[in-house]
């Protein structure tokens, strides 16, 4: 046998353990008794026999299970389905010092796509309300502010802002967890230098869109507004 196929022959060899596979098994098997959130799932016993398993390796896998947020122990229910915090755990690990530079670069590039995407809900949920708060906020910037291209502070405040008048929670926790990312990539050196300011649309233009203008133009305005961003990727 040559070299080559003693290589190959290694790489179909299934290394995952008993209980991957059975970890594997569970989430198959709630799905197919469509158990849904609130459900008690079945007792330890039951689950080692249906798998064909000891009562150990199923609660090895049932302990992932719990850590990955996908159940939970409820007194005189025992195990039962949760909705898992996504964010919260994601969270634990969206540490910039520990993810590798493709990573950042990809998380630096989320964040972009974001902000351009989210015109639509904004023009649709957005309140006169909303409009003042945005200007109290833009008028805290020093001028300065709309000359330079990041300023953590701001950009919380204001795209903070922006994405609660979206109205998504979901995307409110995923962009307290981006910016620091952001920051974080902006100031490391992954980038290209930054350019030269071009096309730079500031804080408050955003906002004179928000108050006159469609979400089309949100969408350009916000394109112009990282714009120096994009250059850094690109070019």
């Amino acid at each position: 046998m040559t070299l080559t196929a003693i290589k190959d022959s290694f790489k179909s060899i299934d290394t995952s353990t008993l209980v991957d596979k059975v970890e594997a098994n569970l989430v198959e098997l709630l799905q197919e008794r469509k158990l849904k959130v609130g459900d008690s799932i079945p007792k330890e016993m039951e689950l080692a026999e249906a798998l064909g398993v000891s009562r150990t390796v199923v609660r090895e896998a049932l302990l992932r299970l719990r850590i990955m947020g996908l159940i939970e122990s409820k007194k005189k229910k025992g195990a039962v389905i949760t909705s898992p915090d996504i964010f919260g755990i994601l969270s634990k690990s969206m540490n910039p010092h520990v993810l590798d530079q493709d990573t950042l670069k990809e998380m630096f590039e989320i964040r972009l796509v974001l902000e351009i995407g989210m015109a639509d809900f904004l023009f649709h949920r957005i309140t006169k309300e909303d409009i003042r708060e945005l200007k109290k906020i833009v008028g805290k910037e020093p001028p300065a502010t709309e000359h330079h291209l990041f300023n953590i502070d701001h950009e919380i405040a204001f795209h903070g802002k922006l994405y609660e008048i979206a109205g998504n929670e979901t995307l409110k926790k995923f962009q307290k967890m981006l910016l620091p990312v952001f920051d974080y990539v902006h100031k490391s050196g992954l980038l290209k230098k930054q350019p030269r300011l071009r096309n730079f649309l500031s804080h408050k233009g955003l906002v004179d869109i928000l108050e006159k203008g469609t979400p089309e133009e949100f969408r350009i305005g916000m394109r112009k507004h990282l714009e120096n961003h994009f250059a850094r990727l690109f070019e």
